[in-house]
């Protein structure tokens, strides 16, 4: 007998259409998670339901129209779509891919039934997050064991929970920056969504605080999974197949909600390489596997505004990995060894 397996990729989610509407669906869905904003369920319905959802709707309406394609869509489901379309061509007619996302549409709900009902003997999920975080990564599992925790048969599980130090998506993204010719940019900016440091001094039982463990400068069994740590570590490897000199890069985190946040942060970088007198800057985001707002808006176009009212000239942003022929072998091979 052959065992029927399916592998199965999670991406956060995007709004089913740039109206108000439907980005404060999207919106409420995802601030309302507790791994989002972790703070207790009365303060956070209040700030989300009462403050944050109804003041950032229109305006988070206005930055998805501004790159939402009239045929396709959302930039991250056409991307995450194509990607899964590619993986099932290299993995072949015995293995599916399903996809599903944390928010939104596909929902995990409603793929998982389907996947119930096809009666899979392994099930290897596999979040589109190389580093993890509790707010993605950990969200995206948590409600995947909560589903599948129903089921009367629960089928041989492998999860994937990281993987920014596996040498292949190291050289997926190193291959995108080959399209860039480094010598012309007077700076490098690695850039990685932004989380409160609260969430990632909660990866730490010892008592101490992320900044006491050394994250910007090595890897070592405390802070494996602490995502500033995994960020730092992505960005070493990468320099170094790139050979980028130390005093040409910097690492930085994006959409913070305060100062509270990772630091340092993208714009505030951005803007002092401008006032430096950097005219041209090429900005990686490693922790975005598909393109989407926070790649083509708020880096191509936020942070180009910067940029250039401060004195830069061109901001070039290097793709993500999207539905790459070598981010499919990848994630192929990760599955299956």
């Amino acid at each position: 007998m052959k065992q029927k397996t399916a592998i199965l990729l999670l991406q956060l989610g995007t709004p089913d259409s740039p109206k108000k509407s439907d980005v404060r669906k999207y919106l409420t869905q995802f601030l309302n998670d507790e791994r989002v904003i972790d703070i207790p369920w009365l303060s956070r319905t209040l700030l989300v339901n009462g403050i944050i959802v109804p003041f950032r709707a229109g305006n988070s309406s206005k930055l998805y129209k501004a790159i939402w394609d009239e045929k396709t869509g959302s930039p991250l489901l056409k991307h995450t779509l194509d990607l899964q379309k590619k993986l099932q061509a290299a993995v072949g007619e015995e293995i599916t891919v399903e996809m599903a996302m944390r928010y939104q549409n596909p929902g995990m709900e409603s793929v998982l039934e389907r996947m119930k009902k096809q009666g899979y003997h392994k099930i290897i999920v596999f979040p589109l997050f190389p580093q993890y975080a509790s707010s993605s990564t950990g969200s995206a599992l948590q409600e995947f064991m909560k589903i599948v925790s129903q089921w009367w048969v629960i089928p041989e599980l492998k999860i994937i929970s990281q993987y920014f130090d596996n040498d292949d998506y190291i050289n997926c993204v190193v291959n995108r920056a080959k399209a860039h010719e480094l010598n012309r940019y007077d700076h490098i900016v690695f850039s990685y969504h932004g989380l409160p440091e609260r969430q990632v001094d909660k990866v730490y039982e010892d008592g101490y605080l992320c900044k006491d463990h050394h994250c910007e400068d090595e890897l070592n069994d405390t802070n494996y999974y602490c995502y500033k740590a995994g960020c730092y570590q992505t960005t070493k490897a990468i320099v170094q197949k790139l050979n980028i000199p130390e005093n040409k890069y910097t690492v930085s985190f994006q959409s913070r909600l305060d100062d509270k946040w990772l630091k340092p942060f993208s714009d505030k970088v951005v803007e002092e390489l401008a006032k430096k007198g950097n005219k041209n800057i090429l900005v990686f985001s490693p922790a975005f596997t598909a393109d989407c707002l926070e790649t083509i808006y708020e880096i191509g176009t936020e942070y180009q505004e910067i940029f250039h009212e401060h004195g830069g000239e061109k901001i070039q942003l290097v793709e993500s990995l999207n539905s790459g022929d070598d981010w499919v072998e990848t994630i192929k091979k990760i599955s299956l060894k």
